[in-house]
């Protein structure tokens, strides 16, 4: 992405609904992984450290990201986060580490090379750890949202599956989620094409009503997702660890 779409990034996500329920998602899951005590933790592509705080709370945080305008500001969030420059899959600054948890958080999407970037994480994994990565879902919704924020592709359940297999990972947990607000952004991703819009619809904060009405409904699945895989929503999520 661009230096600008960060900076609207760091300026919405801490109270964007999208934001906030994947983080309430994303906490329930780790802490279903019974992580080590002081567990290491990484996260790639890690924008303008959003998250730190979220993953500080399981162990001690790593992060890479590509773009000098996130490291910058993630410095300023980021704590006892140490943040490097590298990009996947073989800009790596990493050699020699391994971690109990890898965090890939919508960013798969972006890499041409997304197998080759799997087999990276795949190398990172310290024994018994696993891999957290989620990714936007169906390859029908691609249109101008993902134009505008540099996505280069969606997954179906099976490609993503067979991505992950292929490159030599188990997969523990393979689910949807946002599945409450699934249909309402395939009417605003449908809306964008009927007007011919270039630009990435819903990355504003809605009025505060309906942005803690869409926190709710979104992060709700943070009590679902931990037991239950979903059947249909706007992305999936898996849970994947090294294969022997």
């Amino acid at each position: 992405m661009e230096a600008e779409a960060y900076l609207d990034m760091a300026a919405v996500e801490a109270r964007h609904w999208w934001f906030a329920g994947r983080r309430r998602i994303l906490g329930a899951l780790i802490g279903s992984l019974k992580l080590p005590a002081n567990a290491r933790i990484l996260e790639l592509g890690s924008g303008t450290g959003g998250n730190f705080a979220l993953l500080a709370q399981f162990g001690s945080v790593t992060a890479v990201e590509m773009n000098e305008t996130a490291r910058e500001i993630s410095k300023t969030r980021g704590g006892e986060a140490a943040v490097h420059h590298g990009m996947l899959p073989e800009d790596l600054p990493l050699e020699g580490h391994e971690f109990d948890l890898v965090c890939l958080f919508d960013v798969l999407e972006h890499v041409e090379a997304d197998e080759a970037a799997l087999r990276a994480i795949r190398g990172l994994l310290a024994p018994g750890g696993r891999a957290l990565i989620t990714v936007p879902a169906h390859p029908s919704l691609f249109g101008p949202h993902d134009i505008a924020l540099h996505h280069i592709r969606r997954y179906t359940r099976a490609q993503f599956a067979a991505r992950l297999r292929a490159a030599g990972l188990r997969v523990q947990k393979l689910s949807f989620m946002n599945m409450a607000l699934a249909p309402l952004a395939f009417a605003a991703r449908w809306l964008d094409r009927l007007r011919g819009t270039r630009q990435a619809s819903g990355t504003s904060i809605p009025p505060g009503p309906v942005n803690a009405l869409f926190t709710g409904l979104f992060g709700a699945e943070a009590h679902l997702l931990p037991r239950i895989n979903l059947p249909f929503g706007l992305s999936l999520v898996a849970v994947v660890s090294a294969t022997d």
